[in-house]
């Protein structure tokens, strides 16, 4: 039986995923959108990154781990100055250039997780 996927479902499941991505490492816009069923949803995950500034929530969740599929911080702009690089580095998260996260040593899978999703 397929599933309906309306977009308040789709973006509360971003963020349930999002807030299970561990300090110090990252993942990706398209990681997050095949691991809900949504192979190519890569931009359907950043939209849904970008209403949180909308929702004016107290919750926090870090959107500053998710990055492109290069590990380039593409969603910085929505961050204060270089905020979501800080954030990155004091978690431990090393570089391989000015904007671009070490995407290999840093890189969690939320598939291989034990999320429900």
């Amino acid at each position: 039986m397929a599933k309906s996927l309306n977009q308040t479902d789709f973006y509360s499941r971003v963020y349930k995923v999002v807030e299970s991505i561990p300090s110090g490492r990252v993942t990706t816009y398209g990681a997050i959108a095949g691991y809900l069923g949504v192979k190519s949803g890569a931009r359907m995950v950043g939209y849904a990154l970008n209403q949180l500034i909308q929702l004016r929530t107290d919750k926090h969740y870090p959107a500053h781990r998710v990055v492109n599929r290069l590990g380039q911080l593409t969603g910085r702009g929505y961050f204060p100055d270089d905020t979501m690089r800080e954030r990155l580095e004091q978690e431990g998260v090393t570089f391989t250039e000015e904007y671009t996260v070490d995407i290999q040593n840093h890189f969690w899978d939320p598939s291989e997780e034990e999320n429900d999703g």
